[in-house]
């Protein structure tokens, strides 16, 4: 079914880089066609050569790309790849690995049966962001986990108002505001006490962080709602939008955050046996009989 294979691996250290070398030597005997991401060349000190690419190439060649790493990894793969609708399959070199299926010690047979097509797959969607400042746009960014307006620079309290849909919600003080998806209800969402949701829900979660009035708690929404930050000019520390712990938007005091759901999807690949209950029991130590 994939007959051309991107290969992306963020992070340098010698099991990544060993993983990468394993994932290459399988796909030449597979016969595979296959292109490293050009900066993973360099991170795992891979020779550049014909197989070397941009990710914008391998995201306009490639039918599937391999991301080895852990759910960083993936995450920062999803933002660069979605607009070019190319599936994403993971193998776990990272902590936690939610999003990164595959166990290094079963990659060539777990890689070798997604190529035969015996594979599950899920649709997951993204948020984006606008800052708008004066009614122009000044940023944006957009992610497949969360969405988190948070002080910069300080750990005091922000206040902020929140609109969803053109409806004034509330005007809160807090330690920020988590806006997460599906996908980023078992990351930093479920760290504020927000709720675990089905990534085939189409819903948009709401969690404060450390809120003022106790009584503010994680909201659910329907996932095709618009939600408005204004942050307050009262505040004595400036505030920033951060798009998947990793992309940071400075703000300013009276600017606002739009929020919403992006019209395009990334495509995940997990093995066949894979399930999101599963992975709940094993990553969050459920109990199991």
């Amino acid at each position: 079914m994939f007959k051309s294979i991107g290969i992306i691996g963020f992070v340098d250290n010698l099991l990544v880089r060993e993983t990468v070398n394993r994932l290459i030597q399988y796909l030449e005997e597979y016969d595979c066609e296959y292109f490293v991401e050009e900066d993973t060349c360099n991170l795992s000190k891979l020779p550049k050569d014909k197989h070397s690419c941009s990710r914008a190439e391998m995201g306009e060649s490639c039918d599937l790309i391999v991301v080895v790493g852990g759910d960083g990894s993936m995450l920062h793969a999803a933002r660069d790849m979605v607009d070019y609708q190319v599936p994403l399959l993971g193998v776990n070199r990272g902590r936690l690995g939610f999003l990164t299926d595959i166990p290094p010690t079963e990659l060539e047979q777990e890689v070798g049966e997604v190529l035969k097509g015996n594979f599950v797959s899920s649709d997951r969607f993204m948020l984006e962001c606008e800052l708008v400042r004066d009614g122009k746009v000044v940023d944006n960014g957009i992610a497949l986990n969360d969405i988190v307006l948070q002080p910069r620079d300080s750990i005091r309290m922000i206040e902020f108002s929140l609109g969803i849909n053109e409806q004034y919600v509330y005007t809160l003080r807090s330690d920020g505001l988590i806006v997460s998806t599906p996908t980023g209800s078992t990351a930093y969402a479920l760290s504020g006490g927000g709720p675990i949701v089905h990534p085939s829900i189409n819903a948009i979660n709401i969690v404060p962080i450390n809120p003022h009035t106790l009584s503010n708690r994680p909201i659910i929404v329907d996932g095709n709602s618009e939600l408005e930050l204004e942050i307050s000019e009262h505040n004595e520390v400036k505030a920033q939008v951060v798009c998947d712990g990793q992309n940071h938007i400075l703000s300013q005091w009276g600017d606002k955050v739009r929020i919403r759901r992006k019209q395009t999807q990334i495509k995940l690949i997990h093995p066949s046996a894979h399930s999101f209950y599963e992975t709940c029991r094993s990553k969050l130590h459920w109990a199991q009989d």
